[in-house]
């Protein structure tokens, strides 16, 4: 895990320039029992939900759309929402997004859901 020292700034936009991957959670601090990552979104992710998890997102660079089964949230640049555990999601970015995202270090982004951009881990920068 990334090495949280006192002190140390992180610099979000040369974080940013390190990848060009999207749906690929790069983890840059430890909050207590949660990581704190970036990630760059374009399209649609698949539905999923956290059963015990809240996930906390923060729009960095561009703007998306939240699809809730009842319902459509914007989030612009500067804007934040926090998804609920066990409520079903979908992220959507009609041209790329910037997102720092914070959630717990075992969630498991896709809820389960088998998809290609699935991973078991997230790498650190």
């Amino acid at each position: 895990m990334p090495d949280n020292k006192i002190n140390n700034a992180i610099n979000i936009k040369e974080k940013f320039e390190l990848f060009k991957d999207q749906w690929t959670p790069k983890v840059i601090a430890m909050l207590d029992d949660n990581h704190v990552y970036l990630t760059k979104i374009e399209g649609d992710f698949v539905w999923h939900s956290h059963e015990d998890q809240d996930e906390l997102f923060i729009v960095v660079e561009g703007r998306f759309r939240m699809d809730f089964r009842d319902r459509e949230v914007w989030v612009e640049k500067g804007e934040m929402l926090v998804v609920p555990k066990g409520v079903e999601h979908r992220p959507c970015a009609e041209q790329e997004c910037k997102l720092l995202v914070i959630e717990n270090a075992g969630t498991d982004h896709t809820g389960g859901v088998e998809d290609e951009r699935r991973q078991e881990g997230h790498a650190q920068i």
